[in-house]
C-alpha cells in the first residue's frame, strides 16, 4: 500500500512541476501579493538590531489583521491586512515571558507564554489580551511550558500542548527529561475562556518511547471536539474526547523506508542514498475531517521522514509522501544540501477549505517552501497543486478563505549576517491564474531523478540557438558545474548538467562565478579566487573548458597583480573577437589593493598571446554597504555589466545593467606604466522594479545575465545554495533590450 502511494504522488509532483507549460491553466492557484518585514512593527525604544521573529500567526476574526508571537521580543505583533497587497504595521503587546501560539475569540487574543526558569522548571501562562486597547487584561496559570494553542470550531473548548520540552544539552537531548507534559483544555462560555474549567489530561504510559515524558507538541480539534495531539520525540498520536477528557485512541506514528535521498553532508546533492526504519516524529498536525488528520513530519531529534502523512483517527495509515516532496525541492533548487541531516524537515501544516475544495498545505522548514495539495478524501492519496516560496524557515501558517488568503510567518532573522529579517508572507488564492513560482525547475536526469542545482551565479548564451543559455554554480557546491538551460520553456527549465573535471575526476577548489561560449567551441569560465581564506587560500582563476566538461587550460593571474586580489575577485567573463584576435574579458568584482575606491577592473587576456591588459570602471556609491560588478555580457560595441550593491529587502538600492563601450578604447598592458582608460557607462535597466514584482523582499544577488541568439535578455538571481537563505531563485526574461 505504502509504495502504490508513493509512487502515485512522486508521479503527480514531477508531472506537474516539469509540464507546467504545457498543461492547462488550473481553476485557481495562489500566488504572493506581499510581504511584512516584522522590524518595520518594533515598538518605540526597540534596538532595530535586536533578532526578531515571527514564528506562529493567527488572525482577528474579521480576517482584518494578523496576529503573530515574536518570542524574541517577547511580544505578540498585528499587522493590518485591510488591504493585503500593502500589509501596514498595527502595534505590539509586551508580555511577561516566550509567547508561543495565540487563538482569538471574539474580541481577545489569549496566548500561551512560556515563563521557564530553566527547562527542568517549566512554567507558563495564558495571557489574555484586549484585542481593541492592546493591554493584557488576565493571566491564567498553565503549570508548566505551552506549545501549541487551539480553539474548537464550534468555539466551545480551547486546548493547549504543555510540552515542558526536554533540554538539548543534556543527554544530548534524549528523554525522558522530568517533568513531563500534559494536554490542558478549557471550556469556552459566552466567547470567554471559563478560568476554573481547567483540566488536565495525563498522556503518560501511552508511548514506546519514554512512556514516562511525553512532549506534546500541536493540537487540532474536530468538529467532534476530540483533540488530536502529537508526541514528536515519543514518536506518538493521541486522540482525547474533550466532553469526557478520556483518550479514545493513540499509537505510534510508525516509521518510513526512505529511497533516492541525500545522506552525506559532502557539498553535493547525490539521490542515490537511503535510510530504513526513519521515525516520522511529527510536528504540526490538523484534522482533515472528523475522522481523519494530515501529520508534518520534522523529527525534532532522531526521526524526520522527510514528509507528511495521513492517517485515521483509530491509527491506520492513509497515506504516505516519503522522499516526493524533497525531491521536488531538489528540482526547485531549494534543496539544503548543507543541512541536510534531517533534510527538508516539514514542520508546519494547516487545512482549509477554498471554494469547496479541502486543501492541504505543508511547509518545509529547511528548503523555505509551503507545498500545496487537494484532499481527495477517504485514502486517496492528494493531489499535488503547486509549490510557494515561503520566507525563510516557514513555520506558522494559516488561511483566511473568507477572503482567499493564506499567510506563512517566518521566525528566522538573518540580518546579522546581511541577510533578510524573519518576515509574513500574504498570498492570495487567484481564479484563472497559474502559478508564479517557480520561474525555473529542472528536468530529469539519465537516471530518472530531478537533476540537482542550485547557486546559479554566471549565465553565456548559445550563438546559435534562441533561448539555449548555460548556466554555471559556485562553491556552495563541491562539484563544479555547467547547467543547459531551455529558457523557452515555462518556466525555464535546466535540461542537463555537465561536471567540470580534471585527469577525469570532479574538479575541486573551483567557485564558478561566470561562462561564456568560446568561438571554436567548449567554453570559458572564472573562478573566483580567496587569498585571504586563513585555511588553503584559492587564487582567481581562467578556465579553458571543452564541451564535456573537461579542464583544458588553467590560467592564473602574473603574480605581481594577483599579490593585489582580496576576496572580490573574478566575478564575470565574456569574449570578443576569434583567432589571433580573440579576447577573454574578466570582470572582477570590487577594488583591489592597487585600484582607486570606486573604480574596478576589467581585466583582457589575449589566449594567442598570452598577454594581461586592463581598463577600469567606475562605480557608484551607496550609504549602507559595497557596490560591485556581478557579470560582463558582450553588446554591440561593448559590454552589458550588472552593477550591484550587497543589500537586500527595503535596504536595496543599486541593482541595475550598465553598458560600457570599448569604442577608441585600448588597455593598458599589465606591468606598464601607462594609465589604463575609465570606460564611460550609462545605465541600461534598473532591475530593482523586477525584483521588486514577485511581491517578496528585493533579493540581494542578481548575478546573471545574457542575451540569446534571438536577442532576448534574462537574468538570474544567486541564492546562495539555500544557505542563510530563503532558497528563493528569480529567473526574469526581459525580451529585447532594443
Amino acid at each position: 500500500m505504502r509504495a502504490t502511494l508513493l509512487a502515485g504522488v512522486s508521479a503527480a509532483v514531477f508531472g506537474l512541476a516539469v509540464s507546467t507549460a504545457s498543461a492547462e491553466a488550473p481553476d485557481a492557484a495562489f500566488n504572493r501579493i506581499s510581504t511584512f518585514n516584522v522590524v518595520a512593527n518594533l515598538p518605540a525604544g526597540a534596538d532595530p538590531a535586536k533578532s526578531t521573529a515571527a514564528e506562529i500567526i493567527t488572525f482577528t476574526e474579521d480576517g482584518r489583521t494578523l496576529i503573530y508571537s515574536d518570542s524574541p521580543g517577547k511580544r505578540i505583533g498585528f499587522i493590518d491586512i485591510t488591504d493585503p497587497a500593502m500589509p501596514k504595521p498595527a502595534g505590539v503587546v509586551a508580555l511577561d515571558g516566550e509567547p508561543t501560539t495565540t487563538v482569538v475569540i471574539g474580541s481577545k487574543a489569549y496566548v500561551g507564554v512560556n515563563t521557564s526558569e530553566s527547562k527542568a522548571n517549566p512554567s507558563g501562562h495564558l495571557a489574555v489580551v484586549d484585542i481593541a486597547s492592546r493591554k493584557v487584561e488576565d493571566k491564567i496559570d498553565l503549570g508548566g511550558q505551552p506549545d501549541s494553542v487551539t480553539k474548537s470550531p464550534d468555539g466551545s473548548y480551547l486546548a493547549i500542548a504543555i510540552e515542558n520540552e526536554r533540554d538539548e544539552e543534556v543527554n544530548d537531548g534524549a528523554i525522558p527529561q522530568s517533568p513531563p507534559g500534559n494536554l490542558t483544555y478549557f471550556e469556552v462560555k459566552n466567547g470567554r475562556v471559563v478560568d476554573e474549567s481547567k483540566k488536565v489530561v495525563d498522556l503518560t504510559g501511552l508511548a514506546a518511547v519514554a512512556p514516562e515524558d511525553p512532549e506534546p507538541e500541536y493540537v487540532d480539534i474536530n468538529a467532534r471536539n476530540e483533540v488530536v495531539v502529537t508526541l514528536q520525540e515519543n514518536n506518538h498520536v493521541v486522540v482525547v474526547d474533550l466532553p469526557t477528557g478520556k483518550v479514545t485512541s493513540h499509537f505510534s506514528a510508525g516509521t518510513v523506508d526512505l529511497d533516492k535521498i541525500d545522506t552525506k553532508k559532502d557539498k553535493v546533492i547525490d539521490l542515490s542514498g537511503s535510510l530504513k526504519a526513519v521515525p516520522r516524529e511529527p510536528d504540526t498536525v490538523q484534522w482533515l475531517d472528523e475522522d481523519r488528520f494530515v501529520i508534518a513530519n520534522e523529527g525534532d531529534w532522531k526521526g524526520g521522514s522527510r514528509g507528511f502523512s495521513i492517517f485515521d483517527k483509530t491509527g491506520k495509515l492513509l497515506f504516505e509522501s516519503g522522499a516526493a516532496p524533497e525531491h521536488l525541492a531538489v528540482r526547485l533548487g531549494h534543496y539544503p544540501d548543507k543541512r541536510n541531516k534531517k533534510g527538508i524537515e516539514m514542520e508546519g501544516a494547516e487545512v482549509a477549505t477554498f471554494a469547496g475544495e479541502r486543501l492541504i498545505f505543508v511547509a518545509s522548514e529547511r528548503g523555505s517552501l509551503v507545498f500545496v495539495y487537494r484532499d481527495k478524501g477517504g485514502a486517496e492519496a492528494p493531489e499535488f497543486l503547486q509549490v510557494l516560496p515561503g520566507g525563510v524557515g516557514p513555520e506558522g501558517l494559516i488561511a483566511i478563505p473568507a477572503r482567499d488568503l493564506f499567510v506563512t510567518a517566518s521566525e528566522t532573522d538573518l540580518r546579522e549576517d546581511g541577510g533578510i529579517g524573519s518576515v509574513v508572507t500574504v498570498y492570495q488564492r487567484q481564479p484563472g491564474a497559474k502559478p508564479a513560482y517557480p520561474t525555473i525547475l529542472s528536468a530529469d536526469g539519465a537516471d530518472g531523478l530531478p537533476i540537482w542545482w542550485s547557486a546559479l551565479s554566471g549565465f553565456a548564451a548559445d550563438p546559435k540557438t534562441p533561448g539555449k543559455l548555460y548556466a554555471v554554480t559556485d562553491s556552495a557546491y563541491a562539484q563544479a558545474r555547467i547547467l543547459t538551460v531551455d529558457a523557452t520553456a515555462l518556466p525555464a527549465k535546466i535540461v542537463a548538467a555537465t561536471v567540470l573535471t580534471k585527469g577525469g575526476e570532479p574538479a575541486k577548489d573551483l567557485d564558478l562565478e561566470g561562462i561564456a561560449v568560446r568561438p571554436e567551441g567548449g567554453f570559458w569560465v572564472v573562478s573566483e579566487g580567496n587569498p585571504e581564506k586563513k585555511e588553503k587560500p584559492t587564487q582567481n582563476l581562467l578556465l579553458r573548458v571543452d564541451a564535456d566538461g573537461t579542464v583544458a587550460e588553467e590560467i592564473t593571474l602574473p603574480e605581481a597583480l594577483a599579490g593585489q586580489a582580496t576576496r572580490f575577485g573574478f566575478e564575470g567573463v565574456a569574449v570578443t573577437g576569434s583567432g589571433a584576435d580573440e579576447t577573454v574579458w574578466i570582470a572582477v568584482q570590487r577594488e583591489w589593493k592597487d585600484d582607486p575606491k570606486g573604480f574596478v577592473k576589467l581585466l583582457a587576456y589575449k589566449p594567442a598571446a598570452k598577454s594581461w591588459s586592463y581598463v577600469r570602471y567606475p562605480l557608484d556609491t551607496v550609504a549602507k554597504g559595497w557596490v560591485g560588478l556581478s557579470e560582463l555580457t558582450p553588446y554591440k560595441d561593448g559590454f552589458i555589466a550588472i552593477e550591484r550593491d550587497n543589500q537586500i529587502g527595503v535596504d536595496a538600492k543599486i541593482k541595475k545593467l550598465t553598458f560600457v563601450s570599448l569604442k577608441g578604447v585600448t588597455p593598458a598592458p599589465l606591468g606598464s606604466e601607462a594609465q589604463p582608460p575609465v570606460l564611460s557607462k550609462s545605465k541600461v535597466k534598473d532591475l530593482l522594479p523586477l525584483l521588486q514584482a514577485p511581491k517578496g523582499y528585493v533579493l540581494d544577488k542578481v548575478e546573471s545575465f545574457a542575451i540569446d541568439a534571438a536577442g532576448n535578455a534574462f537574468i538570474v538571481t544567486d541564492n546562495d545554495g539555500v544557505d542563510g537563505s530563503s532558497g528563493e531563485t528569480q529567473f526574469i526574461p526581459l525580451g529585447k533590450l532594443d
